[in-house]
């Protein structure tokens, strides 16, 4: 049975004082923002990597786009693919204004969400939760409709899974938009890390430019369509991988900036260091790129896998043996998520550590206070995926309407790569808001009073939420205890 809101008070102010007081020992030993400090370079091998990878791609993209620019066959690297299938082939300038089209579209987008992001950014997230779905089902009709049965049931399969997701965390959803308010209010008093958006998204579309010239070459090569899926797989993992670096390291600086302004108590203070966003603009770029690099393999996919399976954990019911297999998957992601997680991201940003550390640590410190109960709860993260994936696909549909014009077999190549771009900068804009919430959440595990402190509200309804969540956890032990007593006397009884 749930406490009267008095016992709530009480146990959140319990819960305040004793997370304080562990974390004191911590901030007094000066390893925070604050402190000057010596950082070493860490996950350097990941850093060399992602360089080379960088270079070789850049000079493979070139390669591909040249060879079909203006005249076939420039390069005379056809007689390499002579053993696949030959299809009709065209000029990279035919397709080049496509994925020109799609860059266009999805930097609007990605502009306009941060233009919008102190005035509508919350009804923006509520329109993503619920017309994702929509959006996924038209698609699936479109291509349909053109002929596409294996994209159709493809994305069918994807509206059904997102409308059972939204409705197995439709309760948390309130919470969740509390996050992201104070998330947004608090990116949207720091004008400094937008420019830093700004900035990096021109810097994804240079990327994008070189990468789109590279993919229009495939689609206009004399392969066949086996050839070009595999080319174009290989290259769209390359721009995930590449798009996610540079959003995480946009993380890490706006990361470091929330918590600086968080721990010295507001943008003003007068402790606040001189030139704190060149410097944390400095780390992410130099010692902690590496870090960045390794983590950006992983940490999307491993996210949302967790928040799908969490989403149908929780509504499965009675059924033991799916309850069985979902559990086995559940506990198998959460080992996973304690070396890879966002919230790695605040702590290279704040100490500088390698990125298996700050995982773990960060990990360790959001359950060991039990603010990882909370951090379950929300799913902030999961909304902000969907805006992405729906800045994606409108990005991707408006690039396919204009394939199916012009090249009707064609359109699934250059949608689905187009959808690629699209979310990589749409995504870049949904980081700044990820940023803040995950920095919110380490603060308030490190010292709640460093939430108290910027806003009381917002922290006594953070505080009473988590004390629900420990509640409602410490009935289902409880629970699952009984039942299992249960059982166990049940062979006893059956003898006598």
């Amino acid at each position: 049975m749930m406490d009267s809101p008095s016992s709530s008070s009480s146990s959140s102010s319990d819960f305040v004082s004793i997370a304080t007081a562990n974390q004191s020992a911590a901030r007094s030993s000066g390893e925070g923002v604050a402190t000057e400090q010596s950082r070493r370079w860490h996950d350097v091998f990941w850093l060399g990597i992602f360089l080379i990878h960088l270079i070789g791609l850049g000079f493979l993209l070139g390669v591909l786009g040249l060879n079909r620019f203006e005249r076939e066959n420039r390069l005379n690297i056809d007689k390499f693919t002579s053993r696949f299938s030959e299809n009709q082939s065209g000029l990279t300038e035919t397709y080049w204004p496509l994925y020109a089209a799609a860059g266009g579209v999805g930097t609007v987008l990605g502009w306009g969400w941060l233009l919008l992001l102190g005035s509508q950014a919350t009804q923006m997230m509520k329109v993503s939760v619920h017309i994702l779905t929509t959006y996924l089902a038209v698609v699936s009709v479109l291509c349909f409709w053109a002929g596409q049965i294996f994209w159709g049931v493809a994305f069918a399969i994807g509206a059904l899974l997102q409308f059972l997701y939204v409705i197995s965390v439709i309760d948390r959803l309130p919470f969740t938009m509390l996050i992201l308010q104070k998330a947004v209010k608090m990116i949207w008093n720091l004008p400094e890390v937008m420019r830093v958006a700004y900035a990096f998204m021109f810097v994804v579309l240079l990327w994008m430019a070189l990468w789109s010239f590279g993919a229009a070459g495939v689609v206009a090569s004399s392969m066949g369509d086996g050839g070009r899926w595999w080319l174009l797989v290989v290259l769209s993992v390359s721009l995930f991988w590449t798009g996610a670096v540079l959003c995480n390291t946009v993380h890490v600086i706006v990361s470091g900036m929330v918590f600086l302004v968080l721990f010295h108590g507001g943008r003003d203070a007068a402790s606040i260091p001189a030139n704190s966003l060149v410097k944390s603009l400095q780390y992410a770029l130099t010692t902690s790129f590496g870090s960045i690099c390794y983590g950006s393999l992983f940490t999307a996919a491993i996210r949302t896998l967790r928040w799908k399976i969490r989403g149908f954990r929780s509504k499965i019911g009675n059924n033991e043996c799916l309850l069985c297999l979902v559990d086995f998957l559940f506990h198998l992601v959460e080992t996973l998520v304690r070396f890879f997680n966002k919230y790695a991201y605040v702590q290279i940003a704040v100490y500088g550590k390698s990125f298996n550390r700050s995982a773990r640590d960060a990990w360790e410190l959001l359950q060991s206070t039990g603010v990882e109960a909370l951090v379950a709860y929300d799913c902030s993260g999961a909304v902000l995926l969907m805006g992405t994936i729906f800045g994606g696909l409108i990005t991707g549909t408006c690039s396919g309407i204009w394939a199916w014009v012009k090249w009707s077999d064609r359109i699934i190549m250059i949608g689905s790569t187009s959808m690629l771009m699209g979310m990589v900068l749409v995504g870049l804009a949904m980081v700044l808001v990820e940023s803040a919430v995950t920095s919110i959440y380490i603060c308030y595990a490190e010292d709640p009073s460093l939430i108290q402190r910027w806003d009381a509200e917002f922290f006594n309804q953070m505080s009473e939420t988590l004390h629900q969540r420990l509640q409602y956890r410490s009935a289902r032990a409880r629970e699952v205890l009984t039942h299992n007593r249960f059982d166990d006397l049940v062979p006893e009884n059956a003898r006598i």
